[in-house]
């Protein structure tokens, strides 16, 4: 495994401390993984093809189907690029390796990516722009703005602008799009949030919470590539059902 950034530092030592704080990429990609050995190799290289200064970050959440042990082999490679590899012990939700990946990001801008191959890593250079140029605190990327896609009069989309629409009713945001796994975060602000959701309620949590903070979100269109379950998705109906739960306890209560 490779040498994480923060190892053999020591607390009393703020000049190696400095040093790091100064070292610190532009970008922190946390990629949370569970059964992707079909896509992580490839979802892998197009994000490192992106030209901006990142650190990436694959959690694996207790992968069965070979992906645990290919990123094992990727991470112990010296020509990986400087992949980090986190190993969650059991299979917890993607909340849980977002947390962990969360912890371990040292990059000034953090920025979530599945592992599937729906998104394209390309669209990260518009989704910092907001950001640094002072736009926008946080910056979702839009699956349903501009022009109707392939798969958008499916259930599992009709589903998530339900979601969507109540969690603007309670946070009094104005977003096409809660549950996009672009979600971009500078890290000091992210710092700020104490997740919970251990599942895919981390998609409403972090919205809530981002409300209740008053920060600005502004949403950009990405593209977006639908698999169908077949291929591997993932959510399901009861994940709507825990999101609906979630939008309300943490608009109000947490």
């Amino acid at each position: 495994m490779p040498i994480l950034p923060n190892e053999n530092l020591s607390q009393e030592n703020p000049g190696a401390e400095m040093a790091e704080f100064k070292a610190a990429p532009r970008l922190s990609v946390v990629i949370p993984v569970y059964n992707e050995r079909g896509t992580i190799a490839e979802l892998i290289k197009r994000v490192q093809a992106v030209a901006i200064e990142k650190e990436i970050i694959v959690v694996d959440d207790g992968s069965t189907d070979g992906s645990r042990e290919f990123l094992q082999e990727l991470s112990a490679n010296p020509q990986s690029g400087g992949i980090r590899v986190l190993l969650q012990e059991r299979n917890a939700g993607k909340g849980a390796a977002l947390r962990r990946g969360f912890l371990e990001a040292h990059g000034a801008i953090v920025i979530i990516q599945d592992a599937d191959l729906e998104l394209d890593p390309e669209d990260y250079h518009k989704l910092l722009e907001p950001i640094e140029s002072g736009a926008a605190d946080v910056v979702y990327g839009s699956r349903f703005l501009g022009e109707p896609r392939p798969g958008d009069r499916s259930w599992h989309v009709f589903g998530n602008k339900f979601l969507t629409s109540l969690s603007n009713l309670f946070t009094r945001l104005d977003l096409t799009d809660v549950w996009t796994c672009y979600k971009v975060f500078p890290r000091k602000l992210l710092q700020q949030i104490e997740i919970k959701e251990n599942r895919f309620g981390i998609e409403p949590e972090l919205t809530a919470k981002i409300a209740r903070r008053r920060w600005r979100v502004r949403e950009v269109p990405i593209s977006y590539h639908p698999r169908t379950y077949a291929k591997g998705k993932k959510i399901g109906w009861k994940d709507g059902i825990r999101g609906a739960w979630c939008v309300v306890r943490y608009s109000l209560f947490d």
